[in-house]
């Protein structure tokens, strides 16, 4: 491999500030969506008293498992040795940081109250995994730009190898904690299940990396350096191999669910009788997200193609974003089981399906918290050297 160089962005280009405006745009319409939210009340959402995560926490999710999977390149990199992934770890640092405080954002604004933050940061219950959530975003973000640091500084890289074991060891606790939040939910028939850590783990490796893939892709494009089919095809056949795993670990979670006598409800409801849920599942989640981009991936003449393998890559992420829909959005859809083996019925719409659709607000929120991320990547790749200058195929000896 040849001699790595770096070079921030060009930010006096047309196509710089375009871009910058655009994204800083929808970030500044997500925050005129939070606070229409917050000063027209609840009842301007499709959120309920049985569905009180709405898109936005899909958003949400989705950016934060994001930001812990786009890790992938430089963690592949420094961990495992694999060097070929080095010229991407600073990039991919960057990536993970950004989606994470956007993923944030979309997160403390939709929570209705977003100045009782502070009392979540200064009283603690460690009872609850909300409390721990904390302590792992903020960890992470440290951790992450610790690595960062021994990347960028050169008396620092003997520390990078630590370093970034202790960002991947971090991501890992980080994703887990996340998938905790509805495995702990023991009320919820769709999320009382241990493997919903490990689902979220592998789930972050998928759409972390195919975020990753498409924000080096176009930036690569749009600031005029080359990226050949070599890494192109590397970071596709890894994605490949994250998606075949998530597909597993569902196939895992649904089987165990359909053992256990007490969850055929939930498993009826999202696999087959559940309106839009069992729709979103086996066509968004499954087939164009798993199934489709795996044939895209590994099957020729499709495997030869760079576009097909973006196409690929898109296909995942929307295949993820639908999968979280349906894990949030249709685990509450489903009505508690207050007394098991009981039928039960009151005023409060007890063992009754709930719908739930989004309003305009809620998805601008979420689309807003994107934009903030990109506006941040964009902005701070024009300050720092994160890109490096050449990743034709060439700078690889291919």
């Amino acid at each position: 491999m040849k001699p790595l160089r770096y070079s921030s962005l060009e930010a006096n280009t047309p196509a710089y500030y375009l871009g910058l405006g655009m994204f800083a745009l929808l970030a500044l319409i997500g925050v005129a969506a939070a606070w229409y939210m917050e000063h027209e009340g609840h009842h301007v959402t499709g959120m309920n008293n049985q569905i009180v995560w709405g898109i936005p926490h899909v958003f949400a999710i989705f950016m934060i498992l994001a930001a812990s999977g786009a890790l992938s390149a430089a963690s592949t990199a420094s961990v495992f040795g694999k060097l070929d992934y080095k010229p991407l770890a600073r990039f991919s640092g960057l990536v993970s940081l950004v989606f994470l405080i956007g993923g944030l954002a979309v997160l403390v604004l939709d929570l209705g109250r977003p100045d009782r933050l502070i009392v979540a940061m200064t009283y603690y219950n460690f009872k609850s995994i909300f409390a721990w959530n904390i302590f792992l975003y903020t960890g992470f973000m440290l951790v992450v730009v610790i690595y960062l640091w021994t990347m960028f500084e050169r008396r620092m890289q003997r520390y990078s190898r630590i370093s970034g074991m202790a960002a991947f060891l971090w991501r890992l606790v980080l994703t887990t904690g996340t998938g905790a939040i509805f495995g702990f939910l023991v009320a919820r028939q769709a999320y009382d299940a241990a493997i919903m850590a490990p689902l979220f783990i592998v789930t972050s490796f998928s759409s972390g990396l195919a975020v990753f893939n498409l924000t080096l892709l176009a930036v690569c494009r749009g600031s005029g350096r080359r990226i050949g089919d070599y890494i192109v095809f590397k970071l596709r056949n890894l994605l490949g191999v994250f998606v075949a795993v998530v597909l597993y670990f569902t196939l895992a979670y649904n089987l165990t669910n359909l053992y256990a006598a007490e969850h055929h409800g939930i498993e009826s409801f999202l696999l087959r009788d559940g309106g839009i849920y069992p729709l979103l599942f086996w066509f968004g989640q499954i087939v164009i997200g798993s199934l489709l981009p795996l044939v895209l991936f590994y099957v020729p003449p499709f495997s030869r193609s760079r576009r097909m393998a973006v196409l690929g890559t898109v296909l995942v992420a929307v295949g993820v974003f639908v999968q979280i829909y349906v894990i949030v959005i249709g685990g509450q859809a489903y009505p508690l089981v207050m007394f098991p083996g009981m039928e039960e019925s009151s005023s409060f719409f007890d063992g009754v399906i709930t719908a739930y659709l989004p309003s305009l607000p809620e998805i601008l929120l979420g689309v807003g918290g994107i934009g903030m991320a990109l506006a941040a990547l964009l902005f701070m790749s024009a300050i720092l050297d994160f890109v490096p200058e050449d990743l034709s195929d060439s700078q690889f000896g291919a």
